[in-house]
């Protein structure tokens, strides 16, 4: 008994020294966490201070207040009687966008880098003019206080652009709703039992583009869905083609009507056969949502966070972020997306523009809704879609958010809350490094840290992710990922030659992916030249033994002249190395020059004899080269969708004109993308992985060498300094700990 008493005692005396050890150790670890400093929100006594230009607001969006002016000043027009309301009716002329307006390029030069006199500050204003049967953009300004506009529709587009070519607004979308409603009323059982929709129910559906067959159509293909989280991939077997080009609703009328892959003239005419029992029966069977963003299993873990130990390294001011070498002004255009200007290395701009200008997707189907899809991304507005960053997933929980306002189809400015995400990451890999132990023990490398410049957009079904990434080698990449969930059809059986079954009657269905960016080079100047460099074998005799011969290769150097010599299309051999280049010198006596690198997986392209392939016809040319000019400022345009068979823009008239490029202000305009062919593991989205393309701007013979060997980031080490901070900021990383100061989550992007 004294024995067991003894070793309860112990027991217990034990458990509490465990008790006692675990509460110590947490006792300690909470001091030190108190003792740890909080890392710095911002570098202290950075190598190189952040240097912001206070010009850079020449390129900003519109404020506000700016926006809220222009829709003022445009409302008041004497003799135009404008509204401003989104559910207006078709009817009523409306001002349907608002943004800026950018001044001549050799203005802001001047004013840039001669002192020069500010450019005025305009907004362009689109209004749909019903009354006038036609559509109009306005120069407004002087801003923030208008006094003035004019009508600039004929000089930028040389047309006047019907009112046919209007996107379909909100009121007309709500119109359309309530159509669909009425004229589905008489079909409630069918839909019930072959679909699972119920009348009480609004219709949810997808509509194709564009809208009809010819210029003038407004007849859209709409085939409806399952009212649940992601219904893009929810088929039913209903498509019907309604015709609302009046801007009267009850002029709109049913054109057809599909069912299960058996065509009819009318509702009528499918509810009698239904009910008669002559046609194909869809049965519905319910099904679990396969299309369910939900993780299937509880979240438990975090992945790896990124830390600023010394503070960020870059500032944002305005509009203007600086970063190490780097320094650029940024804008988000609520039709073209993501740009940035005045892109400077060192001091030495080299890139006056660099923006997203469209994206573009041609499918295949057996149905019709799909089949005659063709999207032009830019005629919704691209950058209208730049809805809330998560931290954590889209972004860095760390990086710096930026709002953002627009006006399209919206009555006021609506801000996009963190619709910009800026950040300093290590790609995980080395810029570049060397180990040696022949002759000399060294190691001598470079993490590749870069600064990412990032939003994405989610327009309808797919999300698309856009970098602008600057790295410490001079080098600039845009990039584009594709994620979000595919468009797809219900299977019938002739679907497969257009996709792969994905999901129970769900058809995946094969599409293109085109994306088209603007890349406005300034090689110290404006006066450069578009050169080629290749490679081809030749066969040397060898100069120590001349009987003797090889096969080596060398370089093949061409300069372009003109437009269509540079217009490089993707149906031809493309020169692997392409250059724009100024008639100045590096050290080493060769043309100093920014190379254009792209990287691009495309489908083909739809053939030029087809009538919609002039709103598209940029989508030829891997890469394009044209002379700078004002009134060409984007490959597309807000109409290209809508009458996409008599573009406003059509951009293969750039280079029609032949101009010299021999010393002049170039643009490249290139076009990357890939193929989309969908499988099952696109269910329930598309991943990024492989799904993208982009492009890089290289410096090539621009330095004397790799600017990268001046990073105070660099890493050196010899025999005997292996732990050395000296030239190892690495070996000191252990005593620079410090505890991260998280802001906490939110989101409200569904507000």
């Amino acid at each position: 008994m004294v024995s067991k008493a003894i070793c309860t005692v112990l027991k217990c005396l034990l458990l509490l020294t465990v008790v006692a050890s675990l509460i110590g150790n947490c006792v300690l670890i909470w001091l030190n966490t108190q003792r740890t400093p909080k890392c710095p929100a911002q570098q202290v006594n950075p190598v190189q201070p952040a240097v912001h230009n206070e010009r850079s607001d020449v390129f900003a969006d519109l404020s506000v207040e700016e926006l809220l002016q222009v829709r003022k000043y445009m409302t008041k027009i004497p003799g135009m009687n404008i509204s401003f309301i989104p559910i207006t009716l078709p009817s009523v002329d409306y001002l349907y966008l608002i943004e800026l307006s950018l001044p001549k390029k050799q203005d802001v030069l001047h004013y840039l880098d001669n002192n020069g006199p500010k450019p005025a500050r305009e907004a362009t204003a689109v209004v749909f003019h019903h009354t006038k049967n036609n559509i109009k953009e306005y120069v407004v300004g002087p801003l923030p206080n208008p006094t003035y506009h004019r009508n600039v529709t004929f000089e930028r587009y040389k047309m006047e652009i019907p009112f046919a070519a209007r996107p379909v607004h909100f009121g007309e979308s709500i119109g359309i709703t309530t159509f669909l409603k009425n004229v589905l009323k008489p079909i409630g059982t069918l839909l019930k039992d072959s679909f699972g929709i119920y009348e009480s129910e609004n219709p949810t559906y997808y509509d194709s583009m564009p809208r009809g067959v010819k210029s003038g159509d407004r007849q859209t293909w709409i085939f409806l869905c399952r009212n649940v989280e992601g219904f893009y991939i929810h088929p039913t077997g209903f498509e019907i083609l309604i015709n609302h080009q009046s801007t009267d609703y009850r002029s709109w009328n049913v054109i057809k009507v599909l069912y299960n892959g058996q065509y009819f003239d009318s509702i009528k005419a499918l509810k009698e056969q239904y009910e008669a029992g002559t046609v194909r029966k869809v049965i519905y069977k319910p099904v679990p949502n396969y299309a369910s963003l939900k993780p299937k299993q509880k979240p438990t873990g975090i992945g790896p966070q990124q830390v600023y130990i010394q503070g960020k390294r870059f500032s944002v001011r305005n509009n203007h972020v600086a970063y190490l070498d780097w320094s650029f002004s940024f804008g988000l255009s609520v039709l073209r997306g993501m740009k940035a200007f005045d892109i400077r290395f060192k001091g030495e701009r080299i890139i006056y523009e660099l923006s997203v200008q469209e994206a573009m997707s041609i499918y295949g189907s057996a149905t019709p809704n799909v089949m005659l899809t063709k999207f032009l991304d830019g005629s919704f507005g691209i950058g209208r879609f730049a809805y809330e960053l998560v931290r954590g997933v889209d972004c860095p929980y760390s990086a710096t958010y930026i709002d953002t306002f627009h006006f399209m189809d919206s009555g006021v400015p609506r801000q996009l809350r963190n619709s910009i995400c800026v950040f300093e990451h290590d790609t995980g890999r080395p810029l570049r490094r060397h180990f040696s132990e022949i002759v000399f023990n060294s190691y001598g490398g470079l993490a590749n840290s870069a600064l990412v410049f990032r939003t994405i957009t989610a327009i309808g079904n797919y999300d698309y992710l856009w970098d602008f990434i600057f790295y410490q080698s001079g080098s600039v990449e845009a990039k584009v990922y594709a994620t979000g969930y595919i468009a797809s059809s219900f299977m019938l059986k002739d679907s497969f030659p257009y996709g792969h079954q994905v999901a129970e009657n769900v058809t995946g269905n094969i599409h293109t992916h085109f994306i088209n960016f603007k890349v406005d080079v300034d090689v110290l100047g404006i006066k450069n030249v578009f050169q080629t460099k290749d490679m081809e074998f030749v066969n040397v005799s060898l100069p120590w033994m001349p009987e003797r011969y090889a096969m080596i290769p060398r370089i093949v150097e061409k300069q372009l002249q003109t437009e269509q010599e540079a217009a490089l299309r993707y149906d031809t051999k493309t020169p692997r190395y392409l250059h724009i280049a100024s008639n100045k010198t590096n050290r080493w006596g060769h043309q100093r020059s920014y190379r254009l690198q792209v990287f691009s997986f495309t489908g083909d392209h739809l053939p030029e004899s087809q009538p919609e392939e002039r709103a598209m016809s940029w989508a030829r040319y891997k890469v394009a080269i044209t002379k700078q000019k004002d009134l060409e400022q984007s490959c597309g345009s807000l109409y290209n969708q809508h009458d996409i068979w008599t573009p406003a823009v059509d951009f293969s008239k750039y280079i029609e004109d032949n101009e010299n490029i021999e010393n002049e202000d170039l643009v490249a305009w290139v076009t990357t993308g890939f193929l989309h062919i969908p499988h099952a593991e696109d269910i329930p989205n598309t991943v990024t992985v492989g799904n993208g393309g982009g492009v890089l701007l290289r410096p090539h013979n621009y330095f004397d060498e790799d600017p990268s060997i001046h990073s105070a980031d660099g890493v050196y080490l010899s025999a005997g300094s292996e732990e050395s901070c000296d030239n190892n900021r690495m070996a000191c990383l252990a005593q620079e700990t410090c505890s991260p100061v998280m802001e906490p989550f939110t989101y409200r992007g569904f507000g």
